[in-house]
């Protein structure tokens, strides 16, 4: 398998989208395809997917094709998906309840372990299985159950003072569902998220459709 540190980003981020066609194919019990095939329903060119999947070694077979399954399970591995990642989510509110409840983060390998807010009245009621805790509570909670990814989905103004808290305590990513951008932080990988920035795009796309 290749070096992934001197992989393009650009490489990487097509990854998420192969591995969830590849997913969708091994539930309808298609057991091999070809780059061909794969570009056509992914509309991303054979030669790029060729291209992608060589900088880890390539996986293919000539007249043969791809395992489905094989190349499922090792994207999940290049991302790091069969770890099991421990995470918690920071924000109770609608957002975050969303989050929390949302079925993807364990089938993709993110164990949700604990909920955090400053509301007395969300602290202590639950969403799903898990018990909304108390923030102050985070540090040591931190400490013992050793989540490595956090989700943020706070006011903005909150950001600052929860980033520097999550950083202190050695979190390893941040997914940040705030509407303000958290900066590259010493030892901490962050990911923000727009949805508003998304319906922005859609909204330029369209706008001179009649």
């Amino acid at each position: 398998m290749g070096d992934t540190k001197k992989i393009s980003l650009e490489v990487i981020k097509r990854l998420p989208r192969y591995y969830r066609y590849l997913g969708e194919l091994g539930k309808s019990n298609i057991t091999r395809i070809s780059s061909k095939e794969l570009s056509e329903k992914m509309d991303v060119t054979a030669s790029q997917i060729r291209q992608d999947l060589n900088c880890f070694g390539g996986f293919g077979q000539q007249g043969y094709g791809y395992n489905v399954e094989s190349l499922y399970n090792s994207i999940g591995e290049i991302l790091g998906l069969n770890h099991g990642h421990k995470t918690i989510i920071v924000g109770a509110g609608n957002l975050g309840k969303a989050l929390a409840l949302y079925k993807s983060f364990e089938k993709r390998g993110f164990k949700l372990i604990g909920i955090f807010d400053n509301s007395k009245s969300k602290i202590g009621t639950f969403i799903g299985r898990h018990e909304v805790l108390d923030i102050c509570t985070v540090e040591e909670f931190i400490k013992k159950n050793e989540p490595e990814i956090a989700v943020i989905a706070v006011p903005k103004e909150a950001v600052g003072e929860i980033t520097a808290l999550l950083s202190k305590c050695k979190i390893k990513g941040i997914l940040n569902f705030s509407y303000t951008d958290i900066s590259t932080l010493n030892g901490v990988e962050v990911e923000n998220v727009h949805i508003s920035d998304s319906l922005m795009m859609l909204s330029y796309k369209i706008k001179d459709i009649e």
